[in-house]
C-alpha cells in the first residue's frame, strides 16, 4: 500500500476544491481563496523549489507559465510565473486582461510593481481602448491581488527576478484576451500564455 504524504500543495488543492464544491458565489470564493494561497506562500519546500523552476520567456507574442496542477473536476490551475531580471522589455510586461476568468496572483519571491487601469472610452472602436493608470502599488512576497474578470492590469519586475503562484479559475491559451497600449490607445486581442507542465516541488 503507498502512503501518499501531505504536502502544502495538495493541502491548498484539498482546501481550494472544498471552497469550489461549498461556495456557489465565484466572488465570495475567491475572497476565501486569499489566505489559502497566503498558506502556500508561506511554505518553506515551495519556496525552497521555487529557486529551480524555468525562467518563463515569451515567444511570438505570447508569454509563458508554468503548469503545476489542473483539477479534473473544478479546472482551476495553479500556475507559476518566473521572470529573469529585465526579461521582459526591460522588465515591462503588456498590459492586459484576463478576459472571464477570475485569477490569484500571489508574489512569491522578489518583488513587483502591480499595475491597474480603468478604462475611460465608450468601446464603440473595436480596434481603440482609452485607458488611465489607477495604481502602481510596489509588492514584494507575501502579497496576493485579486484579478476579476475584464480588469486591465499589468506585472513588472523591473530590475530583479521575481517568482509568482497564480491561481486560475480556468487554465489560459486558448481563448483570446485584450491587450492594451496606453501610449497610443491601440487595443487588439491574444492568446492567453503557453502553458508548460512543470513539477511544482523538488
Amino acid at each position: 500500500m503507498v502512503v501518499k504524504t501531505e504536502n502544502a500543495v495538495t493541502k491548498f488543492i484539498a482546501q481550494t476544491r472544498e471552497l469550489f464544491a461549498g461556495e456557489p458565489d465565484p466572488e465570495k470564493r475567491w475572497e476565501s481563496m486569499r489566505p489559502v494561497l497566503l498558506e502556500l506562500l508561506s511554505d518553506p519546500q515551495v519556496m525552497e523549489s521555487s529557486k529551480n523552476w524555468p525562467d518563463c520567456v515569451p515567444q511570438d507574442g505570447r508569454a509563458e507559465n508554468l503548469l503545476f496542477y489542473e483539477d479534473p473536476d473544478y479546472n482551476f490551475v495553479i500556475n507559476g510565473l518566473t521572470k529573469a531580471a529585465n526579461s521582459r522589455y526591460d522588465g515591462v510586461s503588456q498590459v492586459h486582461d484576463h478576459a472571464h476568468i477570475y485569477t490569484l496572483y500571489g508574489v512569491l519571491d522578489g518583488t513587483e510593481y502591480i499595475e491597474r487601469y480603468k478604462r475611460t472610452d465608450d468601446g464603440s472602436d473595436p480596434d481603440v481602448a482609452v485607458i488611465e493608470q489607477s495604481a502602481n502599488d510596489f509588492v514584494g512576497p507575501g502579497v496576493v491581488d485579486l484579478v476579476r474578470p475584464w480588469e486591465i492590469h499589468a506585472e513588472n519586475n523591473k530590475g530583479v527576478r521575481s517568482v509568482a503562484v497564480i491561481i486560475r479559475s480556468e487554465k489560459q491559451g486558448a481563448f483570446l484576451q485584450g491587450r492594451f497600449d496606453p501610449a497610443t490607445n491601440k487595443y487588439w486581442q491574444g492568446y492567453g500564455p503557453r502553458q508548460t507542465p512543470t513539477e511544482m516541488l523538488s
